[in-house]
């Protein structure tokens, strides 16, 4: 029997900058039988350089990218408020730094999880830190070479953190044709670890296979309406995707069943029965 991968709703920024959409995100990730919820946190001024800042862009929070960017971003007020939220609802959050000064700032509530964004994993001092905090920690591996992996794998290993490796291809949405989900089998052959999916594609036929394939945990980004403003709104599910997600999930856990070759099950009997009658006759004894 394949066991049931840990779920994670990836909220990200689909809050768009709304504690009440937060809120509503929590609700329907518990409602849908996910783990846990996921968010991004950046420091604007550690992510990003001053000039892509001050770049041009309208947005529902103004005109350039940084008041677009910090329109997105949660503070210590709100993620207090999401913090109780969650434990209210009885479901794990955590979050991806993306910065040193965001994954200190992370350190101030009692997460059971750390997760290296896949833009991350190149980082050898930001996952050293990361590590040495010894959290469970999922590690993206989209846009990484093999020694970006083996580095991390290294430095985790070293540190004694535990972690699991998550394939993942970034791009927003993922055609299914680029989801070769022949590299979990391959990550945990060569890791010996455990390996879970990330997925950004539209529906649910590449998450399911991926869970076929032995994925340990499954995240996808979820939204209350895929047309939402936001780059992120299209390649996530919305609650129907999930509920559907998690029932798959449940219907294919029970259906995988036990080995039962050679044995004619207890609800086969009468059906038997009724269908051999014939071979009763003379000319097939």
């Amino acid at each position: 029997m394949i066991k049931k991968p840990f779920l994670i709703a990836e909220i990200g920024i689909n809050h768009n900058g709304s504690i009440k959409i937060a809120k509503k995100l929590i609700d329907i990730a518990k409602d849908a039988n996910f783990n846990a919820v996921k968010f991004q946190k950046r420091d604007l001024d550690e992510v990003y350089s001053k000039d892509e800042l001050d770049k041009y862009r309208v947005s529902p929070w103004g005109t350039t990218n940084r008041e677009q960017k910090k329109g997105l971003e949660f503070g210590k007020k709100d993620y207090k408020i999401i913090d109780n939220y969650c434990k209210k609802k009885k479901i794990d959050w955590f979050a991806s730094a993306w910065d040193f000064k965001s994954l200190e700032f992370l350190d101030s509530f009692n997460l059971k999880y750390n997760k290296i964004a896949s833009a991350m994993i190149i980082s050898k001092p930001f996952l050293e830190a990361v590590a040495k905090r010894g959290k469970y920690t999922f590690i993206s591996t989209g846009m990484s070479t093999n020694k970006n992996i083996d580095d991390a794998v290294k430095i985790f290993n070293r540190r004694k953190c535990k972690f699991e490796l998550m394939h993942c291809v970034s791009t927003y949405p993922m055609k299914t044709e680029h989801a070769n989900l022949e590299t979990i089998n391959a990550l945990r052959k060569k890791f010996k670890c455990k390996v879970g999916y990330s997925g950004h594609e539209n529906g649910i036929a590449v998450s399911l296979g991926a869970y076929m394939m032995g994925a340990t945990s499954l995240e996808r980004h979820i939204t209350l309406d895929r047309t939402m403003y936001g780059t992120d709104q299209a390649a996530s599910l919305e609650y129907s995707g999930m509920k559907m997600m998690t029932e798959a999930i449940e219907k294919i856990n029970l259906a995988i069943g036990k080995n039962k070759i050679g044995k004619i099950q207890e609800e086969e009997l009468p059906i038997s029965k009724k269908l051999r009658s014939h071979l009763n006759n003379e000319k097939f004894k």
